[in-house]
């Protein structure tokens, strides 16, 4: 008996409806169908100009967080969440607070979602520094020292490389208990899948095949031992890379293969009409629940 493989929206594209006057009503009743369909996780991306291998720059997008705000006033039970904040965009005392407004406001349903920035376009186009990629892995390790002494009764400073905070004072205080889960997203070797084991309550990868996800998590793995940290306590999501509605008995079969790895999450993008696509991969829960 394998365990449930959960569900996550993952809300990528706000090109359709093509009138920006209907993107919220889109957007929040494929949140809510989620949300009632029993749906674990909605999530966005965390970017500002559509992604070139998407799609085109000048396609709509929304800013992230905005987003996952108004989808908590749409919703209830969803556990919501950046896939994932880049780490360049945003101040981590800053990004900190942003997390926690989200959890105060949704009732305890925010996620930490974070990666190494990346897109350089954007971050070219809109002033944001672009640094080495080794810069940019320090300065999330250090982003994410921080969101976890903001999270902690320590309010004292902290004195990195990259940042230096005088009082890591963050009140009110997440509702989420012992904070908002930390999700890391890459699977980097030798840095990301690293970091996992050591700051993060969940992982995700890409799903390319069964046999490139099981080495990532057997690499992830050896860093938990290395670091004393137990593998099992760390959930294990995948975006799905495959056709899901046109193909939904490949996709379960798919499903079954890597929640035998240890996948017990999908985060599944919309290929069509969102409340459409939505709609349709409700129907389909069931199916995942009797694996």
């Amino acid at each position: 008996m394998i365990g449930l493989m959960d569900v996550s929206l993952h809300y990528w594209n706000f090109s359709t409806p093509s009138d920006p006057a209907q993107t919220a009503g889109t957007l929040g009743e494929a949140a809510a169908i989620a949300d009632r369909a029993g749906f674990a996780e909605f999530t966005v991306m965390d970017h500002y100009f559509q992604m070139d291998a998407m799609g085109k720059a000048e396609e709509p997008m929304l800013e992230a967080y905005t987003t996952l705000g108004y989808v908590a006033a749409r919703t209830q039970r969803l556990r919501l969440g950046v896939l994932v904040t880049g780490v360049m965009y945003r101040h981590p005392g800053l990004l900190a607070k942003v997390v926690t407004t989200l959890d105060v406001l949704s009732a305890g349903r925010a996620q930490l979602g974070i990666g190494a920035s990346w897109y350089e376009r954007e971050q070219v186009g809109l002033g944001v520094p672009v640094v080495p990629v080794s810069e940019r892995f320090e300065r999330l390790e250090e982003t994410l020292q921080i969101c976890l002494q903001m999270w902690s009764d320590d309010n004292g400073p902290y004195d990195g490389t990259h940042y230096q905070l005088a009082e890591t004072l963050c009140v009110p205080a997440p509702l989420s208990r012992p904070r908002p889960p930390i999700l890391i997203g890459g699977g980097g070797e030798r840095k990301t899948l690293l970091l996992v084991a050591r700051y993060a309550d969940a992982c995700n990868l890409f799903a390319t095949t069964t046999e490139d996800v099981a080495h990532k998590l057997e690499v992830l793995r050896k860093h938990c031992d290395a670091e004393g940290r137990d593998y099992d306590a760390i959930r294990k999501t995948a975006t799905y890379m495959g056709p899901v509605l046109d193909d939904p008995d490949n996709f379960l079969a798919d499903s079954e293969r890597y929640a035998k790895l240890g996948i017990s999450q999908w985060d599944l993008m919309p290929d069509r009409h969102p409340v459409e696509y939505t709609e349709r991969l409700a129907e389909l829960v069931p199916r995942l629940v009797a694996l």
